[in-house]
């Protein structure tokens, strides 16, 4: 079964041979008349170069789809239909670990690959980058010397040794050297009064110091890493006048100085850059009357002194990126807080440069140049050198766990022995000059590299068997090339039988496309029946009424197509990863990720390379900033679940590595300072309940250079089990509580009901009236006894 593309592409070419009963295809409507620009037209047109092909009335053109050809006669020895292919020439397997030699090592798969592509087509291959364990190390150490950093000399000869031990630890295969510099040895730059400030410019500090210079090769690199300690210790510092420094000479030399400085072609090459100062830059040595541009070549004596001080200009930032990338070497500034802003925006703009921050005294100098290289090691980033302008490159990477990151050419967070993949799709939109071009895509960093030659289908075999003057053109009247003739000036028709001389009005009749219309459309002229068109100064004008051009198109700032696309006939062609009326809308999504590699921070969707924000409350270039969305806290539980705990929602549908750029750090307890001199931008604690109930902590730290730290306490704080006696004794005294609140409130209600009756009593008692009247309970007697003695007394 075919691909989806290949079953589209001949769904094409069954519409398109279907729609010559019905009408042109893309081929016979260009209106082309020469082998060369039907190719150009689209990859799916071919041109039929047999002599008697057309003739009987068919109509048929010259430039039509392949099948269209054949169908009508042309036979297939007498087809000009190049198509494009791609060829691996050199495909050796990627190594695993670093060998002996730099053949012994392969990193970057394939190696080299041929290509043939047609105006308009495109082929997409695959480029695999690994990075092989312990693979050679090459660090110079190049050290700002003006007076400013004697304390950072006086630390650095105390850490030679044990940065070589902790380089060590990365590879087996470590070389060292050392280099310094001041500045250019010329007015302003440097003291000339008192006169013996010159030799000694620490003079008027009454200490002794070396005479200011502008960069010395002192140690090239050796595996006797015992010697750089040595050769630090011999070392003094100079003194200069104005505040920033020659160190852009001092990278220049020291990059392309490659035999001098030791460098080795199968080897990672760091160029560790300190200083506390901002540096000269292009343009900056006419204050000396120093005019002459930096050339990007070596100057280094006999003594191992740049030469070329007082002669060349500094070096411009574009140089030295173009000569840092063309040795294979990462730059990384460790400079102080001073100037670390400076040099953290200069490294945004040279690939594979990273930027670490000093302490006053060069005390972190070994952890700084550690962190750095692991970082430069964490990421794969492609470069191209050398590709025409018409041949247009668009990557998509293949990073951890089959994550796809379209539009990127970059994958990071990577470890040691980690294979990534860039799907790379190149696309021919012009003929450049020359027939063929090789060009080099390469890892930023790395010796490996996959060399690609490309050859340009825009010309025609048969061109190459044109005659002139033929017999074929009515007589010698033009030269028959590719199955046409192609008349001399004042000749036209199929075989050059008109002349100019012979026109007649008559002829304009065949030359409108409509009754009242403006022959050829008012943009050229009727001859022998047929339009010739007029040349513009605009562009190209063709068609049979010269109906058509190149540059009647939606503009975009000025720019027909937004310069990203080819008018054709009125409407603009996007070029590869462009899209729009006016090819004004990219397909890229670089500027819509955010600093964690989240398109749109995860609050909108990315429109024409520019972020549209969905979640209410959300702004910012990314959508980064959004008061209502839920904290960071809640955002950061599911990358500390997925990344530590290898659990949640983002791990199982392995959006972790995509979603989750921070580094992990598992710790006891949440007591970890601040990033040292750095500015800290988030500072915060966190805890959530995990699925068991337990309560996770962590923290989180970022500082303004985006560096993002997660710090997670190991061990969760989970509920203990029940105590069964503890339980009981609870259960049991509830009961007994519960039995005594029941008596006492039995009791409290007997109580106040026994009052209240008492108080009726009372009541009752004190309201009863008793009287002398006769008694109703009394009953007289039933008999009467007089006494006789009663005397009355």
């Amino acid at each position: 079964m075919g691909t989806p593309v290949n079953c589209v592409l001949s769904l094409f070419l069954v519409l398109c041979s279907a729609s010559k009963a019905y009408g042109s295809n893309i081929c016979t409507s260009q209106g082309v008349t020469t082998c060369q620009q039907c190719l150009a037209v689209h990859p799916s047109c071919a041109w039929c170069f047999q002599e008697e092909f057309g003739k009987g009335g068919s109509g048929v053109s010259r430039c039509d789809l392949k099948q269209n050809l054949l169908d009508e006669g042309c036979g297939a020895e007498s087809l000009e239909f190049p198509s494009s292919t791609i060829r691996l020439l050199k495909d050796t397997p990627l190594s695993s670990k670093a060998g002996g030699t730099a053949d012994d090592v392969t990193q970057v798969r394939p190696q080299k690959l041929h290509l043939t592509l047609r105006p308009g087509d495109a082929k997409r291959f695959t480029v695999s980058v690994k990075q092989v364990d312990d693979y050679p190390v090459d660090l110079y150490y190049l050290m700002d010397l003006s007076y400013s950093m004697n304390d950072d000399l006086f630390r650095l000869s105390y850490l030679g040794n044990k940065l070589a031990e902790t380089m060590g630890k990365k590879t087996s295969k470590l070389r060292m050297g050392f280099g310094s510099f001041v500045d250019k040895t010329a007015v302003p730059y440097m003291l000339i009064h008192p006169p013996e400030a010159i030799q000694n410019p620490c003079v008027k500090r009454n200490r002794t110091c070396q005479a200011q210079f502008g960069f010395k090769n002192l140690l090239p690199l050796t595996e006797k890493v015992a010697r750089f300690t040595e050769e630090v210790k011999k070392q003094q510092v100079s003194s200069n006048i104005d505040s920033p420094e020659g160190g852009f000479d001092a990278i220049m030399q020291a990059v392309v100085c490659k035999e001098k400085i030791g460098w080795r072609p199968d080897a990672s090459h760091l160029l560790v850059f300190t200083t506390d100062a901002n540096t000269h830059m292009a343009l900056d040595g006419r204050l000396a009357g120093v005019v002459q541009p930096n050339d990007g070549c070596c100057y280094l004596d006999e003594s191992n002194v740049y030469s070329k001080s007082t002669v060349l200009d500094y070096p411009s930032l574009g140089l030295i990126t173009e000569k840092l990338s063309e040795n294979n070497i990462n730059l990384i500034f460790a400079v102080s807080s001073y100037v670390f802003s400076t040099y953290q925006e200069y490294s945004k703009l040279i690939p594979g440069a990273a930027v670490g921050m000093l302490s006053t005294d060069s005390g972190n100098v070994i952890p700084l140049i550690e962190e750095a290289y692991d970082k430069i090691r964490s990421k794969v980033e492609l470069e191209v050198l050398g590709v025409p302008d018409e041949l247009n490159l668009s990557f998509n990477a293949t990073c951890l766990n089959g994550e796809v990151l379209n539009g990127l050419k970059s994958c990071s967070g990577l470890k040691i022995g980690d294979t990534v993949s860039f799907s790379v799709e190149a696309m021919l939109r012009g003929c450049p000059e020359g027939k063929s071009h090789t060009f080099t895509i390469k890892p930023v960093g790395f010796r490996d590299s996959l060399e690609v030659t490309v050859d340009f289908a825009c010309s025609c075999e048969c061109e190459a068997r044109a005659e002139a003057n033929s017999s074929l053109c009515s007589g010698g009247n033009g030269t028959y090339e590719c199955g046409i003739c192609q008349c001399d000036p004042g000749r036209l028709g199929p075989h050059c039988e008109c002349s100019l001389e012979d026109y007649t009005a008559s002829d304009d009749v065949s030359c409108v496309s409509q009754a009242d219309g403006p022959v050829c459309s008012g943009r050229g002229n009727c001859l022998c029946g047929q339009c010739s068109c007029h040349a513009s100064e605009f562009g190209q004008v063709w068609g049979k009424f010269c109906e058509c051009d190149d540059f009647n198109c939606l503009r975009f700032k000025g720019e027909m197509c937004s310069g990203n696309g080819k008018c054709d006939c009125g409407l603009c062609r996007c070029n590869a990863g462009w899209t729009g009326e006016n090819c004004n809308c990219t397909k890229l999504i670089n500027n819509c990720l955010s600093k964690s590699g989240l398109l749109c921070s995860g609050h909108g969707y990315c429109e024409c390379g520019k972020c549209q924000c969905t979640q209410p409350g959300a702004y910012g270039d990314t959508c980064e900033i959004c008061p209502t969305c839920p904290d960071s806290c809640s955002i950061k539980m599911d990358c500390v679940e997925c990344l530590h705990f290898k659990r949640g929602k983002k791990y199982a549908d392995n959006s972790c590595n995509r979603d989750c750029r921070n580094e992990i750090q598992v710790v006891d307890e949440l007591d970890i300072p601040a990033f040292q001199d750095a500015k800290v931008t988030i500072q915060k604690n966190c805890s959530y309940k995990d699925e068991n109930d337990c309560v996770v902590r962590f923290q989180q730290y970022e500082d303004e250079s985006g560096k993002s730290i997660l710090f997670v306490v190991k061990k969760p704080a989970c509920p203990g089990g029940p105590d069964t006696l503890v339980v009981l004794s609870a259960v049991a005294g509830a009961i007994l509580l519960l039995g005594l609140v029941g008596l006492l409130i039995w009791k409290l209600l007997v109580t106040i009901h026994d009052r209240r009756e008492y108080a009726k009593f009372e009541e009752e008692k004190a309201n009863a009236k008793w009287d002398t009247g006769n008694n109703p309970l009394y009953r007289g007697a039933t008999s009467t006894f007089t006494n006789v003695a009663y005397r009355g007394n």
